[in-house]
């Protein structure tokens, strides 16, 4: 359920409606395993667990299982990947709010490393948009590392994201090796579920071109200069580099629009004018 303007009244719903509304049975396949909702304390736990395995985070940064339970109970889901009764992935998204419209924040998307570049990741990312628009959201955001060349390709150039907002150290420094000890700058990722740009991303598998104003370059070498301590000062100086012409550019109304790669693996983020959706 959604409400257009936060304090509006809703219709009036019996029990059961409220309960459907609220904690959905939604279940799809993909190449074998079942994708669904997720609704006990076991399934909840095979979640954290998984989220320990993917990011490698210390136990007092994990989100816990209660977190997950209130979530459902609010109006957030977990969709998770099942191989028979063992999960290898999962979407955690929870309800939030901006400029008086109510949105989907989907704080999570893991999946196990032997299943990583299958489509599993994109198959999650789907099954959500489709939950999301039965239950009436039109906007769904998360966080990335503009540091991250593969998914922000694949938030941008698979999915038809747009990026209008650069948030500097978002968590705060964290034990997740994946960050390097570096600040945990983060790009916020808007997906406008109905919007002509993401309908035509998932017909023709790339969005449609954008007038290009300015790219902002990622190079492949930040994975190994943040595993390294010897190195880890050119990832801090890559990362500042981008924070710094990102907020410049970002500031002046350009919106992240697409990425490329090329044949070494580098990055470039691609920004131009969009007039699309927004509150």
């Amino acid at each position: 359920m959604r409400w257009s303007i936060i304090g509006s009244r809703p219709r009036a719903q019996t029990p059961a409606a409220r309960r459907n509304s609220l904690s959905e049975d939604f279940q799809k396949t993909f190449g074998g395993l079942k994708l669904r909702t997720c609704h006990t304390v076991g399934e909840y736990r095979q979640v954290m667990a998984l989220q320990k395995e993917v990011w490698g985070f210390e136990d007092a940064e994990l989100v816990p299982v209660r977190m997950f339970v209130v979530g459902e109970k609010v109006g957030g889901h977990i969709l998770g990947a099942f191989d028979g009764n063992t999960l290898v992935g999962y979407s955690y998204g929870i309800p939030g709010v901006r400029a008086g419209h109510a949105y989907i924040h989907s704080h999570m998307l893991a999946v196990r490393e032997n299943l990583r570049n299958s489509g599993l990741g994109r198959a999650l990312k789907l099954m959500q948009r489709e939950l999301c628009l039965r239950q009436g959201f039109s906007l769904i955001e998360w966080t990335f590392d503009p540091l991250e060349i593969k998914n922000s390709w694949f938030n941008l150039e698979r999915l038809g994201a747009v990026v209008r907002r650069y948030v500097v150290n978002q968590y705060g420094i964290t034990a997740s090796p994946l960050q390097g000890g570096l600040p945990t700058d983060r790009l916020v990722a808007e997906w406008w579920l109905n919007s002509e740009r993401v309908s035509y991303t998932l017909e023709h598998g790339r969005p449609d071109k954008i007038a290009v104003v300015e790219r902002i370059a990622v190079p492949a070498d930040v994975y190994a200069w943040k595993s390294e301590p010897e190195t880890r000062h050119l990832a801090a100086q890559a990362q500042r580099v981008i924070r710094d012409s990102m907020q410049q550019h970002l500031s002046a109304g350009l919106v992240v629009t697409g990425y490329e790669r090329d044949a070494e693996g580098n990055g470039s983020f691609l920004l131009g004018h969009w007039a699309g959706a927004e509150f």
